[in-house]
């Protein structure tokens, strides 16, 4: 059953929502970076990639870490397998909706 209600859920969902926190996080997962480094390719300041880290942080996704003179980004994955858990409820749909094409394929060409 898919709980209705869940903070923790909505905060990954939020911070999924948006193309260039997935972009950030799709890199993070790659390696461990600084927040600099992680800001470079991108045409925004590093505040407003700051503020993208803060959402992914908030969701608990990343964590940041002092090293010396720099912050360090790395992922922390656990919170998405809460999301998958809650997309894999509807996979059934998914699956029995092709299940259901696949049959009256079959159907058609006998």
């Amino acid at each position: 059953m898919v709980e209705q209600s869940n903070s923790g859920l909505d905060l990954v969902f939020h911070a999924l929502a948006d193309g260039t926190r997935r972009a950030l996080l799709n890199t993070i997962a790659q390696k461990r970076l600084s927040v600099g480094e992680l800001a470079a390719p991108y045409e925004m300041s590093l505040a407003a990639v700051s503020k993208h880290l803060d959402v992914l942080e908030r969701a608990s996704l990343i964590r940041r870490e002092r090293e010396g003179k720099s912050r360090m980004v790395s992922l922390h994955p656990h919170p998405l397998e809460a999301a998958q858990n809650w997309l894999a409820f509807y996979d059934q749909y998914w699956s029995d909706g092709l299940d259901r094409l696949q049959a009256t394929l079959e159907e058609k060409e006998q």
